[in-house]
């Protein structure tokens, strides 16, 4: 395990390049400016900024941490193809990079996986596997990687994993000046990791707060460790978020960049997956939603008269599951 003095910072000439490098691989998600009675309760000053990486290909972040990792591989490794493990957005970015490049991809995903998210991936080409839970597909993926000599693309863990996430933040502070604060979700916190570090050096003094679901807290545990911390259960709908453990590097990333880090329950997600179609008509997955639950509920005083930027994270979810959230089943 590295010790944190050995984990390099990201340094903005390298997030720029590896921006260049993913090129039209990628869009540069739009940015949208929340405007009902949501913001308007908040007071006049008040103002919020959507993130809109659901629109990003793919339908999440995701492959800006997957696409970036595979353009490094070395030629003979990319060739010889690739394996993850996911709940479904990092399974089909890695299939989308995958197909993309030219190669294979072998992905562990949790038998509880949406659907449409294993429709996705198949669609890209990827051969799936399934696992009783997190801890099962990470070891699964192991064996695979080992086995077969497939190169491990990480969902959250890695410096270049946050370099991708940190031309999310990139793009972020160049569409919006003089943000306040921005509400980043966390899972294992490559996200996190990335959009931090990336707002930390284009916008000093704007307050990074990561978000985690109750029942996936192991960035909040790490934190209040001094060190990453596993979890033995994940219990929670937004299972993009689901990590089952953290770990060095982007632990300690974010821990140098995040200012603070809240929890949200299931019910705030669906309330806020509500709202977000009701205001916004946006149909997001729980995890895409996290941002918003968070800034209207353990964060509402933090948003009056402020410039806060929201990370819509993705949309991966079908109808099905979509009605039977925002219904609260």
């Amino acid at each position: 395990m590295p010790s944190a003095s050995s984990i390099p910072s990201l340094r903005l000439s390298d997030i720029e390049a590896a921006r260049h490098l993913l090129g039209n691989r990628l869009f540069v998600t739009p940015v949208q400016e929340w405007l009902g009675p949501t913001v308007d309760a908040l007071g006049a000053r008040s103002r919020i900024f959507l993130k809109l990486e659901l629109f990003q290909r793919t339908g999440s972040f995701k492959p800006r941490g997957a696409l970036l990792n595979m353009l490094n591989l070395p030629r003979d490794d990319l060739q010889r193809g690739v394996t993850a493990v996911s709940a479904g957005n990092h399974a089909i970015a890695t299939a989308y990079a995958a197909k993309l490049l030219g190669t294979t991809a072998k992905i562990v995903m949790f038998k509880t996986a949406n659907p449409l998210r294993v429709e996705l991936c198949r669609h890209y080409g990827a051969e799936v596997e399934f696992a009783e839970d997190a801890h099962q597909a990470f070891e699964r993926a192991t064996e695979i990687e080992i086995e077969e000599r497939r190169a491990l693309i990480h969902p959250f863990e890695g410096l270049r994993t946050a370099m991708g996430s940190a031309t999310l933040g990139y793009e972020l502070s160049n569409q919006v000046p003089e943000l306040d604060l921005v509400v980043v979700p966390i899972g294992g916190g490559g996200l996190c990791a990335g959009v931090s570090s990336a707002l930390k050096l284009l916008q000093p003094s704007c307050k990074v707060i990561g978000v985690e679901p109750a029942g996936a807290d192991s960035m909040y545990r790490s934190f209040a460790a001094g060190e990453p911390r596993s979890i033995e259960r994940v219990n929670t709908i937004a299972d993009s978020l689901g990590a089952p453990y953290t770990m060095p590097i982007s632990f300690e990333l974010c821990r140098r960049n995040v200012d603070e880090l809240v929890l949200v329950s299931d019910d705030e997600l669906r309330a806020a997956m509500r709202l977000l179609l009701q205001e916004t008509k946006l149909a997001v997955e729980p995890a895409g939603a996290a941002a918003v639950a968070a800034l209207l509920g353990p964060l509402r005083a933090q948003a009056v008269g402020k410039r806060a930027g929201i990370i819509v994270s993705g949309s991966n979810i079908d109808a099905a599951g979509f009605a039977n959230h925002i219904a609260g089943t």
